[in-house]
């Protein structure tokens, strides 16, 4: 148990997915293997390319915001807010009153921000030669309008922060908030994060890394991310949203909440040697500061729901860093990345993740890694889960791993309540 004695949990969940956007619905695909990348045209001609995605649809739906409202959304706007919605709703929170939202928090972590009102504004200048923009392009843009949307549609008049640390940012929010709750500054915290980076300059940036997976038709696209596989040839982007309740445990039980998990531990890191590649150094230190801070031992671990991208030299280094960590213990660990099937969401991941972690914890049940017929042989040491999901009836303890570009590294431990 946390120093401060008081058990954060999550009761509720709130996620916009390429699987759909009913948290049940969306574990449930997962479970079975199914993958929602696609093969996608990105951009419009001649400014145009195709690549393997996942693309979430129906996202720009009734928010019961009023059209002056929702004129000023970016489509990241619309993710947040519709799985803020969702998480509210599953919270069972509508009767809160002024004085109990007065106590609330809002944190969302978004990599990119309003990535297309940003693209669409260039666009105006510099290809139809528009020489005034609209007003809105601004708070479109903005990092924090996201949270900002949320905090104005239920009335949050405590804290509204955003965080922005790559991938990182959704699972950086949540661990911000658990601290908040733990010190008593909230009581309640709408947590995550939310990303809808695929607009064609992004994903040309990405290109020229050549960090992307190639696919050429639907077939290849479903199966185009395959991490810590043998044949893995890169990562695949996603766009999604996902936003956690986070309460202490007996405001939560006095309510009547469902209880999905206790966030038990939180661990940071940074590996400050380089600005892309990571170091399993940094990530065990991140692990072991989550246990620590869960009062847990590395045995007591059922799984891990891997960072897993299916990047070369990524997959590699974090397989190490679970053996080295998890010692004669790693084995027995169960892992699986996600990713596989619903993409890498980028500042959206950790939340997501976490909210996939917090699922399997309440049900006992492990989702697999999409498509990885062999492991390669420098990924070994784990018990992966491959093919469909397994049933873990004993699962107690579980990880969430998150690991940024730019250093950051935020581990999630999450326990059964």
């Amino acid at each position: 148990m946390a120093a401060s004695g008081r058990r954060v949990v999550i009761s509720g969940l709130g996620v916009v997915t390429p699987h759909g956007n009913d948290s049940r619905e969306f574990f449930s695909r997962l479970m079975a293997g199914q993958s929602a990348i696609g093969l996608h045209t990105v951009g419009a001609e001649p400014y145009a390319t195709t690549i393997a995605s996942a693309v979430c649809a129906d996202v720009e739906g009734n928010l019961m915001l009023g059209r002056s409202r929702v004129t000023t959304l970016d489509r990241v706007g619309h993710l947040a807010v519709l799985a803020a919605s969702a998480a509210w709703a599953d919270a069972g929170l509508d009767g809160t009153d002024d004085e109990q939202r007065e106590r609330m928090a809002v944190l969302m972590g978004t990599a990119v921000g309003g990535a297309q009102s940003t693209e669409h504004g260039y666009r105006e200048l510099f290809i139809r030669d528009r020489s005034r923009l609209s007003p809105l392009t601004v708070v479109q843009c903005m990092n924090n309008a996201p949270a900002a949307h949320i905090a104005q549609k239920f009335n949050v008049s405590g804290t509204c922060f955003t965080y922005s640390i790559a991938c990182a940012s959704g699972a950086a929010a949540i661990a911000d908030g658990v601290r908040r709750v733990r010190s008593g500054e909230a009581d309640l915290v709408l947590a995550g994060g939310c990303e809808a980076a695929l607009p064609f300059g992004i994903v040309k940036a990405w290109q020229s890394m050549r960090v992307l997976a190639a696919a050429t038709d639907e077939a290849s696209a479903r199966a185009a991310c395959r991490p810590f596989a043998a044949d893995r040839a890169g990562m695949v982007l996603g766009e999604g949203a996902a936003v956690l309740v986070l309460e202490e445990e007996s405001r939560a039980q006095a309510r009547g909440a469902t209880i999905y998990a206790e966030v038990a531990g939180l661990g940071t890191s940074c590996d400050p040697g380089h600005i892309t590649s990571t170091a399993a150094s940094g990530q065990i230190r991140a692990m072991r500061a989550a246990l620590r801070d869960a009062g847990a031992n590395p045995d007591e671990v059922g799984y891990v729901n891997a960072h897993g991208t299916a990047m070369s030299e990524g997959d590699v280094v974090e397989i190490g860093a679970l053996v080295q960590h998890f010692g004669d213990h790693a084995p027995r660990l169960a892992v699986s990345a996600t990713k596989s099937m619903h993409g890498h969401m980028l500042g959206a991941s950790g939340a997501v993740e976490a909210a996939i972690t917090a699922m399997a914890v309440h049900r006992g049940q492990l989702p697999p890694t999409g498509h990885a017929s062999s492991i390669e042989p420098s990924c070994a040491g784990v018990d992966h889960v491959l093919g469909s999901g397994r049933h873990a009836p004993g699962l107690k303890l579980a990880l969430s791993n998150c690991f940024a570009f730019g250093g950051t590294n935020v581990v999630l431990a999450l326990r059964a309540a």
